[in-house]
């Protein structure tokens, strides 16, 4: 029999349910997530990192999980809330449910949960940091708890889910790709190698001369977790490199990282955007896609000075910046996850373009 566990937010708001994983206590920003499926690469993105996240599908669990749809080494995500969590695994791949996956990693999961009614709230009040417990169920208690639990603005979390080292993805391909990793999915590394790049994964805190000395043919900013202003050693990275002609492509966190090389500011939006199906327009061509993705935080692209550096896409439901590619330089990125796991793989033609970008300098 499962245990009792409450989800309480730092606005007093509460919830209660029952415990699945790991007991314990969980702290983060809670956010809501519209994916039906895709629950364990959710739960491995390192973009996670530092957030409670609640699935508006209302079954969740019911094809388990498996080594394969891992998006990294691990689930990064602080703790899980769903509706409800199925007891039963149906699918060939499947080599674990995922209550015991939660225990094995040690995070707090729970159910039974009115999601309906968590996710109208934060989209009315907004992102809130919360607290998910198995063993404290006093109300105040867990709402000062949450109050004063760390949020996501102004922190660096990426050095929690870098890599330690370079390593190499694959050895082989026609363009040498440097890929900074600061939180970097495995299906972005897939999507780079089928196109025949050799990509070198480099920790976040490289310098440009350590993603020079492997001579690359382009560079790759990773998605990643927590607030992009907080990440000036990055962004001194990588302005050193965009001048020197080398093409470079950004996903998400290195949207904003782009953003600020080239002197813009970034900002917190009021629930984030985390899904798969946003719709994108490209502002030139008027082509709708729909997205998957997964941010808390955009760019302002009127703060940026350098007027080269143009919007190409817009998020069609609340207008915020969505892309932008530089008129001068080999360099664009986009806000959203061309690479999906899960989601639409209707953007995945980015990864062609950034293909075209280092053919072109090969010549």
């Amino acid at each position: 029999m499962r245990k009792k566990a409450v989800l309480a937010l730092e606005d007093g708001r509460t919830f209660g349910g029952l415990s699945f994983g790991a007991e314990g206590e969980a702290f983060g920003e809670t956010v809501f997530n519209t994916s039906m499926t895709g629950y364990q690469e959710i739960l491995t993105d390192p973009s996670y990192k530092g957030q409670l996240v609640c699935m508006t599908y209302p079954l969740i669990g019911n094809y388990g999980v498996n080594p394969e749809d891992a998006e990294s080494a691990r689930p990064f995500v602080e703790g899980f809330i769903v509706k409800e969590a199925s007891r039963v695994r149906s699918n060939w791949r499947s080599t674990e449910d995922l209550g015991a996956y939660l225990a094995r990693y040690g995070v707090v999961g729970i159910e039974g949960v009115d999601t309906r009614a968590l996710t109208k709230h934060l989209r009315e009040e907004g992102a809130k940091k919360g607290v998910i417990s198995t063993k404290d169920f006093d109300a105040a208690s867990l709402v000062r708890k949450a109050k004063a639990s760390p949020g996501l603005e102004g922190r660096d979390l990426i050095k929690e889910v870098t890599c330690k080292e370079a390593w190499d993805w694959n050895t082989e391909g026609r363009f040498r790709v440097v890929a900074i990793d600061s939180g970097i999915k495995h299906n972005i590394l897939r999507s780079l190698a089928a196109r025949g790049c050799r990509v070198r994964v480099v920790p976040a805190t490289a310098t440009k001369e350590d993603v020079l000395a492997w001579k690359p043919d382009g560079l790759f900013l990773s998605n990643g977790p927590g607030d992009p202003s907080a990440l000036p050693y990055i962004v001194k990275t990588v302005k050193g490199l965009v001048g020197s002609g080398l093409p470079v492509f950004g996903i998400c966190l290195g949207h904003q990282i782009l953003g600020q090389v080239f002197g813009g500011k970034t900002f917190k939006l009021k629930f984030g955007h985390h899904g798969g199906n946003q719709p994108v327009i490209d502002v030139r061509s008027k082509a709708v896609n729909i997205t998957a993705q997964n941010h808390g935080f955009a760019v302002d692209v009127d703060s940026i000075p350098d007027k080269d550096l143009v919007q190409t896409h817009v998020n069609l439901n609340d207008r915020t910046c969505e892309g932008m590619e530089h008129t001068k330089l080999p360099v664009f990125s986009v806000q959203y996850h061309p690479e999906a796991a899960p989601g639409p793989h209707d953007a995945a033609h980015h990864f062609d373009h950034f293909i075209e970008l280092m053919e072109k300098r090969k010549k």
